[in-house]
Protein backbone atom coordinates (compact mmCIF):
# COMPACT_ATOMS: atom_id res chain seq x y z
CA UNK A 1 0.00 0.00 0.00
CA UNK A 2 2.89 2.38 0.74
CA UNK A 3 4.34 1.97 -2.76
CA UNK A 4 0.88 2.57 -4.24
CA UNK A 5 0.52 5.84 -2.33
CA UNK A 6 3.92 7.03 -3.57
CA UNK A 7 2.82 6.34 -7.13
CA UNK A 8 -0.46 8.20 -6.56
CA UNK A 9 1.22 11.27 -5.04
CA UNK A 10 3.74 11.34 -7.90
CA UNK A 11 0.93 11.16 -10.46
CA UNK A 12 -1.07 13.81 -8.60
CA UNK A 13 1.74 16.35 -8.63
CA UNK A 14 2.64 15.64 -12.24
CA UNK A 15 -0.93 15.79 -13.55
CA UNK A 16 -1.77 19.02 -11.73
CA UNK A 17 1.29 20.81 -13.11
CA UNK A 18 0.71 19.41 -16.58
CA UNK A 19 -3.00 20.34 -16.64
CA UNK A 20 -2.20 23.99 -15.89
CA UNK A 21 0.46 24.23 -18.59
CA UNK A 22 -1.70 22.45 -21.18
CA UNK A 23 -4.64 24.81 -20.67
CA UNK A 24 -2.32 27.81 -20.94
CA UNK A 25 -0.88 26.45 -24.19
CA UNK A 26 -4.36 25.64 -25.53
CA UNK A 27 -5.55 29.20 -24.85
CA UNK A 28 -2.56 30.62 -26.73
CA UNK A 29 -2.58 28.23 -29.71
CA UNK A 30 -6.25 27.26 -30.03
CA UNK A 31 -5.36 23.57 -30.29
CA UNK A 32 -8.26 21.17 -29.79
CA UNK A 33 -5.90 18.30 -28.96
CA UNK A 34 -4.28 20.42 -26.24
CA UNK A 35 -7.70 21.21 -24.74
CA UNK A 36 -8.42 17.47 -24.68
CA UNK A 37 -5.06 16.75 -23.09
CA UNK A 38 -5.67 19.49 -20.50
CA UNK A 39 -9.03 17.92 -19.63
CA UNK A 40 -7.35 14.52 -19.51
CA UNK A 41 -4.72 15.72 -17.01
CA UNK A 42 -7.32 17.57 -14.92
CA UNK A 43 -9.49 14.46 -14.69
CA UNK A 44 -6.45 12.39 -13.74
CA UNK A 45 -5.61 14.89 -10.98
CA UNK A 46 -9.10 14.56 -9.54
CA UNK A 47 -8.87 10.79 -9.88
CA UNK A 48 -5.72 10.65 -7.75
CA UNK A 49 -7.53 12.62 -5.05
CA UNK A 50 -10.39 10.10 -5.13
CA UNK A 51 -7.97 7.17 -4.90
CA UNK A 52 -6.27 8.74 -1.89
CA UNK A 53 -9.71 9.27 -0.35
CA UNK A 54 -10.51 5.61 -1.00
CA UNK A 55 -7.28 4.45 0.64
CA UNK A 56 -7.88 6.64 3.70
CA UNK A 57 -11.48 5.50 4.14
CA UNK A 58 -10.57 1.85 3.57
CA UNK A 59 -8.22 1.96 6.55
CA UNK A 60 -10.93 2.87 9.06
CA UNK A 61 -11.30 0.19 11.74
CA UNK A 62 -14.36 -2.03 11.81
CA UNK A 63 -17.31 -0.86 13.89
CA UNK A 64 -20.89 -1.87 14.58
CA UNK A 65 -22.03 -0.31 11.30
CA UNK A 66 -19.38 -2.10 9.24
CA UNK A 67 -18.35 -5.18 11.27
CA UNK A 68 -16.14 -6.43 8.41
CA UNK A 69 -14.37 -3.11 8.03
CA UNK A 70 -14.24 -0.44 5.33
CA UNK A 71 -11.78 -2.10 2.97
CA UNK A 72 -14.12 -2.04 -0.01
CA UNK A 73 -14.18 1.77 0.05
CA UNK A 74 -11.06 1.59 -2.12
CA UNK A 75 -12.83 -0.70 -4.59
CA UNK A 76 -15.80 1.68 -4.77
CA UNK A 77 -13.69 4.77 -5.43
CA UNK A 78 -11.57 2.90 -7.97
CA UNK A 79 -14.78 2.08 -9.84
CA UNK A 80 -15.85 5.74 -9.67
CA UNK A 81 -12.46 6.76 -11.08
CA UNK A 82 -12.88 4.39 -14.03
CA UNK A 83 -16.29 5.90 -14.79
CA UNK A 84 -14.91 9.43 -14.60
CA UNK A 85 -12.17 8.54 -17.08
CA UNK A 86 -14.89 7.37 -19.49
CA UNK A 87 -17.54 10.04 -18.93
CA UNK A 88 -15.41 13.14 -18.39
CA UNK A 89 -12.01 12.34 -19.87
CA UNK A 90 -13.03 10.23 -22.85
CA UNK A 91 -16.43 11.80 -23.50
CA UNK A 92 -15.31 15.42 -23.38
CA UNK A 93 -12.21 14.72 -25.48
CA UNK A 94 -14.31 12.95 -28.10
CA UNK A 95 -16.85 15.81 -28.14
CA UNK A 96 -14.07 18.40 -28.39
CA UNK A 97 -12.63 16.56 -31.37
CA UNK A 98 -15.99 16.35 -33.17
CA UNK A 99 -16.57 20.06 -32.54
CA UNK A 100 -13.15 20.90 -33.94
CA UNK A 101 -13.84 18.85 -37.08
CA UNK A 102 -17.12 20.72 -37.56
CA UNK A 103 -15.50 24.11 -36.97
CA UNK A 104 -11.78 23.72 -37.79
CA UNK A 105 -9.40 26.45 -36.69
CA UNK A 106 -5.76 26.67 -37.73
CA UNK A 107 -3.18 26.17 -34.98
CA UNK A 108 -1.29 29.31 -34.01
CA UNK A 109 2.13 29.38 -32.33
CA UNK A 110 2.66 25.58 -32.30
CA UNK A 111 5.99 26.08 -30.53
CA UNK A 112 4.10 26.54 -27.27
CA UNK A 113 2.39 23.20 -27.82
CA UNK A 114 5.70 21.47 -28.43
CA UNK A 115 7.21 22.95 -25.27
CA UNK A 116 4.26 21.94 -23.12
CA UNK A 117 4.03 18.48 -24.67
CA UNK A 118 7.75 17.96 -24.07
CA UNK A 119 7.50 18.98 -20.40
CA UNK A 120 4.38 16.87 -19.95
CA UNK A 121 6.03 13.86 -21.59
CA UNK A 122 8.97 14.03 -19.17
CA UNK A 123 6.75 14.41 -16.09
CA UNK A 124 4.30 11.71 -17.18
CA UNK A 125 7.15 9.35 -17.99
CA UNK A 126 8.57 9.80 -14.49
CA UNK A 127 5.13 9.13 -13.03
CA UNK A 128 4.70 6.07 -15.29
CA UNK A 129 8.04 4.60 -14.20
CA UNK A 130 7.09 5.11 -10.53
CA UNK A 131 3.71 3.43 -11.06
CA UNK A 132 5.29 0.57 -13.03
CA UNK A 133 7.79 -0.08 -10.25
CA UNK A 134 5.00 -0.20 -7.66
CA UNK A 135 2.99 -2.59 -9.84
CA UNK A 136 5.99 -4.82 -10.58
CA UNK A 137 6.80 -5.03 -6.88
CA UNK A 138 3.25 -6.25 -6.28
CA UNK A 139 2.99 -8.72 -9.17
CA UNK A 140 6.36 -10.44 -8.68
CA UNK A 141 6.88 -13.08 -11.39
CA UNK A 142 3.29 -13.09 -12.63
CA UNK A 143 2.58 -12.21 -16.28
CA UNK A 144 1.36 -8.65 -16.69
CA UNK A 145 -2.29 -9.28 -17.59
CA UNK A 146 -2.60 -12.12 -15.10
CA UNK A 147 -1.36 -9.76 -12.39
CA UNK A 148 -3.94 -7.13 -13.38
CA UNK A 149 -6.77 -9.67 -13.28
CA UNK A 150 -5.68 -11.19 -9.96
CA UNK A 151 -4.61 -7.99 -8.21
CA UNK A 152 -6.56 -7.11 -5.08
CA UNK A 153 -5.16 -3.57 -4.94
CA UNK A 154 -6.74 -1.50 -7.73
CA UNK A 155 -4.83 1.65 -6.78
CA UNK A 156 -1.64 0.28 -8.35
CA UNK A 157 -3.04 -0.73 -11.73
CA UNK A 158 -5.43 2.25 -11.97
CA UNK A 159 -2.53 4.70 -11.66
CA UNK A 160 -0.42 2.60 -14.03
CA UNK A 161 -3.10 2.58 -16.74
CA UNK A 162 -3.75 6.30 -16.24
CA UNK A 163 -0.08 7.15 -16.67
CA UNK A 164 0.26 4.87 -19.69
CA UNK A 165 -2.76 6.55 -21.33
CA UNK A 166 -1.22 9.94 -20.49
CA UNK A 167 1.96 9.10 -22.38
CA UNK A 168 0.07 7.65 -25.36
CA UNK A 169 -2.29 10.64 -25.34
CA UNK A 170 0.67 13.02 -25.48
CA UNK A 171 2.04 11.19 -28.51
CA UNK A 172 -1.35 11.47 -30.24
CA UNK A 173 -1.59 15.17 -29.33
CA UNK A 174 1.91 15.81 -30.70
CA UNK A 175 1.07 14.07 -33.98
CA UNK A 176 -2.16 16.06 -34.25
CA UNK A 177 -0.43 19.38 -33.69
CA UNK A 178 2.59 18.54 -35.86
CA UNK A 179 0.66 17.18 -38.85
CA UNK A 180 -1.99 19.87 -38.57
CA UNK A 181 0.63 22.61 -38.67
CA UNK A 182 2.99 21.07 -41.23
CA UNK A 183 0.21 20.16 -43.67
CA UNK A 184 -1.85 23.25 -42.85
CA UNK A 185 -4.78 20.94 -42.12
CA UNK A 186 -6.57 21.57 -38.77
CA UNK A 187 -8.54 18.35 -39.16
CA UNK A 188 -5.54 16.39 -37.87
CA UNK A 189 -5.83 18.24 -34.57
CA UNK A 190 -9.50 17.32 -34.22
CA UNK A 191 -8.79 13.72 -35.20
CA UNK A 192 -6.10 13.51 -32.51
CA UNK A 193 -8.63 14.70 -29.94
CA UNK A 194 -11.09 11.99 -31.01
CA UNK A 195 -8.39 9.31 -30.79
CA UNK A 196 -7.46 10.52 -27.30
CA UNK A 197 -11.11 10.20 -26.32
CA UNK A 198 -11.28 6.65 -27.71
CA UNK A 199 -8.06 5.76 -25.87
CA UNK A 200 -9.49 6.98 -22.56
CA UNK A 201 -12.74 5.11 -23.11
CA UNK A 202 -10.84 1.88 -23.80
CA UNK A 203 -8.73 2.31 -20.65
CA UNK A 204 -11.86 3.11 -18.68
CA UNK A 205 -13.56 -0.09 -19.86
CA UNK A 206 -10.63 -2.22 -18.64
CA UNK A 207 -10.43 -0.46 -15.28
CA UNK A 208 -14.21 -0.56 -14.76
CA UNK A 209 -14.27 -4.32 -15.41
CA UNK A 210 -11.51 -5.07 -12.93
CA UNK A 211 -12.75 -2.64 -10.26
CA UNK A 212 -16.31 -3.95 -10.59
CA UNK A 213 -15.11 -7.51 -10.10
CA UNK A 214 -13.41 -6.53 -6.84
CA UNK A 215 -16.38 -4.49 -5.69
CA UNK A 216 -18.81 -7.34 -6.32
CA UNK A 217 -16.75 -9.66 -4.12
CA UNK A 218 -13.78 -11.67 -5.33
CA UNK A 219 -12.31 -14.57 -3.44
CA UNK A 220 -8.75 -14.46 -2.16
CA UNK A 221 -5.90 -15.63 -4.36
CA UNK A 222 -5.73 -19.45 -4.63
CA UNK A 223 -2.34 -19.45 -2.91
CA UNK A 224 -3.93 -17.77 0.13
CA UNK A 225 -6.69 -20.39 0.24
CA UNK A 226 -4.18 -23.23 -0.14
CA UNK A 227 -1.99 -21.91 2.67
CA UNK A 228 -5.01 -21.57 4.99
CA UNK A 229 -6.08 -25.15 4.23
CA UNK A 230 -2.57 -26.46 4.87
CA UNK A 231 -2.36 -24.63 8.19
CA UNK A 232 -5.74 -25.99 9.25
CA UNK A 233 -4.93 -29.54 8.26
CA UNK A 234 -1.59 -29.34 10.07
CA UNK A 235 -3.51 -29.33 13.37
CA UNK A 236 -3.41 -32.94 14.73
CA UNK A 237 -7.06 -32.93 15.78
CA UNK A 238 -8.25 -31.92 12.30
CA UNK A 239 -9.33 -34.72 10.00
CA UNK A 240 -9.75 -32.55 6.91
CA UNK A 241 -10.92 -29.16 5.65
CA UNK A 242 -14.19 -29.98 3.90
CA UNK A 243 -14.70 -26.55 2.38
CA UNK A 244 -12.88 -23.21 2.40
CA UNK A 245 -14.55 -19.98 1.33
CA UNK A 246 -12.95 -16.54 1.19
CA UNK A 247 -13.88 -13.05 0.10
CA UNK A 248 -11.66 -10.03 -0.29
CA UNK A 249 -12.74 -7.05 1.80
CA UNK A 250 -9.75 -4.93 0.78
CA UNK A 251 -6.22 -5.21 -0.62
CA UNK A 252 -4.97 -6.58 2.71
CA UNK A 253 -8.22 -7.76 4.29
CA UNK A 254 -9.57 -11.29 3.77
CA UNK A 255 -12.50 -13.04 5.44
CA UNK A 256 -12.10 -16.82 5.72
CA UNK A 257 -14.86 -19.36 6.33
CA UNK A 258 -13.94 -23.01 6.79
CA UNK A 259 -16.01 -26.13 7.33
CA UNK A 260 -13.73 -28.49 9.20
CA UNK A 261 -14.07 -32.17 10.07
CA UNK A 262 -12.39 -33.04 13.38
CA UNK A 263 -11.07 -36.37 14.60
CA UNK A 264 -13.82 -38.53 16.17
CA UNK A 265 -14.11 -38.71 19.93
CA UNK A 266 -13.63 -34.99 20.65
CA UNK A 267 -16.00 -33.35 23.08
CA UNK A 268 -17.76 -30.04 22.43
CA UNK A 269 -15.26 -28.32 24.72
CA UNK A 270 -12.37 -29.91 22.80
CA UNK A 271 -13.75 -28.74 19.46
CA UNK A 272 -14.27 -25.22 20.78
CA UNK A 273 -10.67 -25.12 21.98
CA UNK A 274 -9.39 -26.43 18.64
CA UNK A 275 -11.39 -23.85 16.70
CA UNK A 276 -9.69 -21.10 18.70
CA UNK A 277 -6.34 -22.80 18.01
CA UNK A 278 -7.00 -22.93 14.26
CA UNK A 279 -8.03 -19.27 14.20
CA UNK A 280 -4.90 -18.17 16.04
CA UNK A 281 -2.64 -20.35 13.88
CA UNK A 282 -4.03 -18.92 10.63
CA UNK A 283 -4.05 -15.28 11.73
CA UNK A 284 -0.53 -15.46 13.18
CA UNK A 285 0.81 -16.88 9.91
CA UNK A 286 -1.41 -14.79 7.61
CA UNK A 287 -2.06 -11.27 9.01
CA UNK A 288 -4.16 -10.30 5.98
CA UNK A 289 -6.86 -12.74 7.10
CA UNK A 290 -8.75 -10.49 9.48
CA UNK A 291 -11.78 -12.69 10.18
CA UNK A 292 -11.83 -16.49 10.54
CA UNK A 293 -15.02 -18.50 10.96
CA UNK A 294 -14.82 -22.25 11.59
CA UNK A 295 -17.84 -24.57 11.33
CA UNK A 296 -17.34 -28.14 12.59
CA UNK A 297 -18.90 -30.74 10.26
CA UNK A 298 -18.60 -34.43 9.51
CA UNK A 299 -16.17 -35.56 6.81
CA UNK A 300 -19.03 -36.78 4.60
CA UNK A 301 -20.90 -33.47 4.80
CA UNK A 302 -20.97 -32.04 1.23
CA UNK A 303 -19.84 -28.44 0.46
CA UNK A 304 -22.55 -25.78 0.54
CA UNK A 305 -22.21 -25.06 -3.20
CA UNK A 306 -23.36 -28.56 -4.09
CA UNK A 307 -26.55 -28.39 -2.06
Amino acid sequence: MASAKIAIYTALGANLAIAITKFIAASVTGSSAMVSEGIHSLVDTFNEVLLLLGIKRSQKPADTKRPFGYGRELYFWSFVVSLLIFAVGGGVSFYEGITHLQHPEPIENPVWNYIVLGIAFVLDSISLVTALRAFNAQRGNQPFWAAVKESKDPATFVVLFEDASDVLGLILAFLGVFLGHQLDNPYFDGLASILIGCLLMAVSAVLARESRSLLMGEGAHPSVVQQAVELTQSIPTVLTSVETLTFQMGPEEVVLIQRVAFQPGLTTADITREIIHIRQTIQNAMPTIRQVFIEPVSESDPPNQTR
